[in-house]
């Protein structure tokens, strides 16, 4: 059975690059492209991870985060932020609500995000 990943992300460009990518490594992917979407779209769909921007319209990544893992469906859901938010404060605050990883965007390319996916989604189970 292929690893399902939502990929939560507006801006075009970039919803290409990483869905081409994450499919190229054998990934089935969905794209969510608006905050307020993304919640009952991951308990409908039940990824094995999730993918997360936290600059998004009408509902921010932080919002989402936090719906997602106090949802008793989703709540075990792995969410890897893959944002240009890098700051300390914001890393640990994702940690802190629960993502399973921390992307910056411009530190990483798409073909290292798949490999840092890969690797989380290998982890050690909770």
């Amino acid at each position: 059975m292929r690893t399902k990943i939502v990929l939560v992300e507006d801006d075009p460009l970039l919803i290409d690059i990483y869905s081409t990518k994450f499919k190229e490594a054998g990934f089935e992917v969905s794209v969510v492209d608006r905050g307020d979407a993304a919640p009952s779209f991951v308990a409908k769909e039940k990824p094995d991870l999730v993918v997360l921007d936290i600059v998004l319209p009408q509902k921010d990544g932080w919002d989402i985060l936090r719906i997602v893992k106090s949802n008793e469906k989703t709540k075990n859901v792995k969410v890897v932020i893959l944002s240009n938010l890098g700051q300390k404060e914001e890393i640990e605050k994702g940690m802190a609500l629960g993502a399973a990883g921390y992307l910056i965007k411009a530190h990483h390319t798409p073909s290292e995000v798949v490999r840092e996916i890969k690797k989380i989604l290998a982890g050690p189970q909770a």
